[in-house]
């Protein structure tokens, strides 16, 4: 088989596509990623071609910026996050996608949540596609949205959006909102802590004994929104209370985050699943990557949301009770109460290991591509 990755040029978007990827290149399918030039070393690491399409994010998001007149693309608001996934990236990419996709000849094409240039090819090329969500369902005010502006992208090429064949899901039942309804084609999907290309496949963290000494913390941020201005007093106000390991995302170096902290462990980019092995507790952002990555291990959070979608994972996990969410305009101090709360209470570790114990008993990666391999193989006997 020859399979097509589709992804929105940010690494929360794309690293949760990587276990199922390898997945399909370990049974030996033709494996090809179609995003944006800058991911080329990521996915040469990976031993996973590259098909470079369309711009990078910054670019992206400058011409969202540009057609909505808003003044804060991370701030989550339907039409201007409508606009960069599925307006601007569309506008912007799809013929250069379009082309690349031909060329590769996929049988199958994966997409995930956000992406609606791979759904726009699968259409035009009439392949099925499977959606690869990476968390909880997204808010239908903003898929709605999404939708209607993407509809629009694909009557102007005389196309018609595709329901996907598959719904690959990688979210626990205990982080599913309230209500929830598995979609069409539903299939569950085990998440994994992103492991990188030299990563020893991952083991369960055992929590190290805290007694009479800190606990150990991981602060990440993720590779977005790690700014040391946001971090500087959450680690002040953190230190006297925990040993730290603090991101710093993709660009910054521990000099930025100023002086007196020798105590303090930073750490560039490293795979989730080695940032893990030794800690307590993990106080996070809330991006999806790193939410699932974290329960999976059994690991109680403090959610601490700065935009996007990261509200959603942030209400999953306290609504689940693994871990608490400190929402704005609270401030550091608020971080420490939290992690205070959740290290002092077994419930949060029990609801996160209960999770780890949903995500364990889920598909695992290889054993959805040979699903979805012998689904297509018998499809196209036919």
């Amino acid at each position: 088989m020859r399979i097509l990755f589709s992804s929105t040029p940010a690494h929360g978007h794309l690293l949760p596509q990587l276990p199922l990827a390898r997945a399909f290149r370990e049974r030996g399918d033709e494996v090809a990623v179609l995003t944006a030039a800058g991911y080329e070393s990521l996915l040469v690491a990976e031993q996973i071609p590259l098909l470079p399409v369309g711009p990078e994010m910054p670019a992206l998001l400058e011409e969202a910026v540009r057609r909505t007149g808003a003044d804060d693309p991370t701030v989550p608001d339907p039409a201007v996050a409508a606009e960069l996934f599925a307006g601007a990236r569309v506008d912007l990419t799809a013929d250069a996608a379009l082309a690349a996709a031909r060329e590769f000849g996929p049988d199958l094409i994966v997409a995930e949540a956000t992406d609606y240039v791979g759904p726009l090819v699968a259409a035009a090329l009439e392949v099925p596609y499977a959606k690869l969500a990476f968390g909880p369902l997204l808010p239908a005010e903003f898929t709605d949205v999404f939708d209607a502006v993407a509809e629009r992208r694909f009557k102007e090429r005389g196309l018609t959006p595709p329901v996907p064949s598959w719904y690959l899901d990688p979210c626990p039942e205990l982080l599913q909102s309230p209500g929830w309804q598995p979609p069409r084609g539903h299939l569950p999907l085990r998440p994994e802590a992103h492991q990188g290309s030299r990563t020893p496949e991952s083991v369960p963290t055992t929590p190290r004994a805290t007694g009479g000494a800190k606990p150990k913390v991981l602060l990440s941020f993720g590779t977005v929104f790690a700014e040391p201005a946001v971090l500087r007093p959450v680690i002040d106000a953190l230190a006297p209370e925990a040993d730290l390991v603090v991101t710093l995302g993709l660009t910054a170096t521990a000099a930025d985050y100023g002086d007196g902290l020798d105590h303090v462990e930073f750490v560039g980019f490293t795979p989730l699943a080695e940032l893990l092995r030794g800690i307590d507790l993990v106080v996070t952002h809330g991006g999806a990557g790193t939410t699932l990555g974290t329960i999976s291990r059994g690991l109680p959070m403090v959610v601490v949301p700065q935009g996007a979608d990261q509200f959603v994972q942030a209400a999953a996990v306290a609504g689940a009770r693994a871990g608490v969410a400190v929402l704005p305009p609270a401030g550091p101090e608020d971080v420490v109460r939290a992690v205070t709360e959740v290290l002092g209470s077994t419930e949060y570790r029990d609801n996160a290991v209960r999770a780890a114990e949903q995500i364990a008993g889920m598909p695992s990666p290889r054993e959805i591509a040979d699903l979805l391999a012998a689904e297509l193989g018998s499809a196209r006997d036919k």
